[in-house]
């Protein structure tokens, strides 16, 4: 297996060169493991290994709670209000759906995914379903403040849960037709993370778990999906982890 190793010292000690250093942690990561699974051609039930991308991703946003003065979340927290303090963006409220009309967009089009029509439809809602309960239970438990102040459910992200949870169900779909669209799917899904941090929204540690808990979200979604709806009934498609 592909592996990428990235030190923490390699990486500038500021901020911002932490910031981009935690997201090449986990692009690189991804895209070891897309090279891996390209080599499966048989993999049709849950393995340990497609567990690694949502577990590292949701252990790192718990082990950055930290809420000391000099931990990494406020760090970049406090970068950002010094550097960019009137940037606001709406974009994340609409690319967060985004993979998800992409997903329905190409189907439409004649470029045909992976799952007919209505048992992908329900493949979403029970992903969809499964982080909104999850991330909702979560927001009202945890009680955390968010950086701009404006209330008590930052934890975890929503928007990033919801983006990557859809960045999923794009790239289970057209991962073999279209072998560069987890990339589309994945990168989409990293810029709403990084727009809920720069519009003052969220910290580092709430967009990692979020990211973590959509990619967790749609793949139980899929793994437990027992494809009996419809008449268009596919044999279940090897669900590899990105």
């Amino acid at each position: 297996m592909t592996t990428y190793i990235i030190s923490y010292r390699h990486v500038k000690a500021s901020p911002l060169g932490k910031l981009v250093g935690l997201f090449l942690v986990f692009a690189f990561s991804a895209n070891a493991q897309y090279a891996d699974n390209l080599r499966i051609s048989h993999q049709t039930n849950f393995s340990y290994k497609q567990l690694i991308t949502p577990s590292v991703l949701m252990i790192g946003g718990a082990a950055l709670s930290s809420n000391a003065d000099n931990s990494i979340k406020n760090q970049i927290d406090d970068w950002r209000d010094e550097h960019m303090p009137d940037f606001h963006t709406t974009a994340d409220n609409y690319l967060m759906f985004s993979p998800i009309v992409i997903a329905y967009g190409l189907d439409f089009c004649g470029v045909k995914s992976e799952t007919d029509l209505l048992n992908r439809t329900i493949i979403l809602a029970k992903g969809e379903l499964l982080f909104l309960v999850s991330s909702q239970v979560l927001k009202y438990t945890t009680h955390e403040l968010r950086p701009d102040g404006s209330d008590y459910h930052s934890f975890p992200s929503g928007h990033t849960a919801q983006a990557f949870a859809a960045a999923t169900f794009l790239a289970e779909e057209y991962k073999r037709k279209l072998p560069w669209m987890p990339y589309v799917a994945y990168g989409i899904a990293t810029t709403v993370g990084v727009f809920r941090m720069a519009n003052d929204r969220h910290y580092i540690n709430e967009v990692l778990f979020g990211a973590g808990l959509g990619i967790l979200s749609m793949k139980v979604s899929y793994w437990t999906h027992q494809y009996k709806w419809g008449t268009e009934k596919r044999k279940k498609k090897e669900i590899a982890w990105y």
